[in-house]
């Protein structure tokens, strides 16, 4: 089925996330293919929890870069340190702190760059934990054909250490599985809502933030996977009101199938409860944060 021609302008376009803006020429000779479009940005970001792994110890100044939310953040902050092309990679301590989250919005940036319908998922990865599915954000582009998810995090060392032999180009829809999905298969009985989350939160309500956190990256706005608004319900404000869970329902059978929903998608998003407002809590940071790109 091809990709209806409203579906394919919204996720090639950039947006407030995604745009390169003044830094647009660097992303010129960059590659097209996903592969190194991976390698590319593994050679530019570093994960704060991985960090670790390589023998590097982050300051909390530098920890505070997992904070920034756009594509031109994260390219002014990386060319501070080093202001050669993004392609001849930077040492350990010359890349941008990030999660998952940064590792996506910069893969969906570079592929919107070449004309590649991309968009940023959130989720969670079935591939870190035993029997666990981890708090996680993935890319998904469009291949010509149909959609694809691409892990643009896992680089050799960690495929080495989690012991991984998938395609990380073409990530297996039952290893990670979108809001969405995890909320269906939590509400109907088909996953347990604890073994959904990262650290010690787990549950159902996390789900639930992740759910608003992926509809809103379907209408271009990529938040943080700390960043709190809206229809969020914390475990302290447990059970979720029915109304709540109503409103899930609805937003988790329109990410199913974003393409088919799109625009009752983009309608749904004017929702005062859903949509990403000025200003959010960074539940890091444990305080009001302005939404600035």
């Amino acid at each position: 089925m091809p990709l209806p021609d409203a579906v394919r302008e919204f996720y090639t376009q950039p947006s407030a996330m995604t745009s390169p803006g003044a830094h647009a020429a660097a992303f010129d000779a960059l590659p097209s293919e996903i592969d190194a479009l991976r390698g590319v940005i593994q050679g530019m970001m570093i994960h704060e929890h991985w960090a670790p792994a390589y023998r590097v110890r982050l300051s909390a100044e530098r920890k505070l870069e997992s904070h920034l939310r756009s594509t031109v953040q994260m390219l002014d902050a990386t060319f501070a340190k080093n202001a050669s092309p993004l392609a001849g990679g930077r040492s350990l301590y010359q890349k941008t702190v990030g999660v998952c989250r940064h590792f996506t919005v910069l893969m969906v940036a570079m592929l919107r760059a070449k004309g590649i319908p991309a968009r940023s998922r959130c989720g969670f990865g079935g591939y870190f934990s035993a029997g666990k599915f981890e708090d996680h954000w993935v890319a998904e582009y469009w291949d010509g054909a149909r959609w694809r998810l691409t892990d643009a995090q896992i680089d050799p060392s960690q495929r080495a250490i989690l012991h991984l032999a998938m395609d990380l180009t073409d990530v297996p829809r039952d290893k990670f599985l979108t809001a969405g999905d995890a909320w269906q298969r939590c509400r109907d009985g088909r996953a347990d809502p604890n073994t959904f989350g990262i650290f010690d939160e787990r549950g159902l309500w996390f789900v639930g933030q992740n759910l608003i956190r992926d509809f809103a990256a379907l209408n271009n706005m990529e938040m943080l996977p700390w960043d709190n608004w809206g229809a969020m319900v914390e475990p302290d404000a447990l059970p979720i009101p029915d109304e709540t869970i109503a409103l899930m329902d609805r937003v988790a059978a329109l990410t199913m199938d974003p393409d088919i929903h799109f625009e009752e998608l983009r309608a749904l998003y004017e929702d005062a409860r859903l949509a990403v407002p000025d200003v959010v809590y960074n539940a890091v940071l444990k305080k009001d944060d302005v939404v600035a790109v």
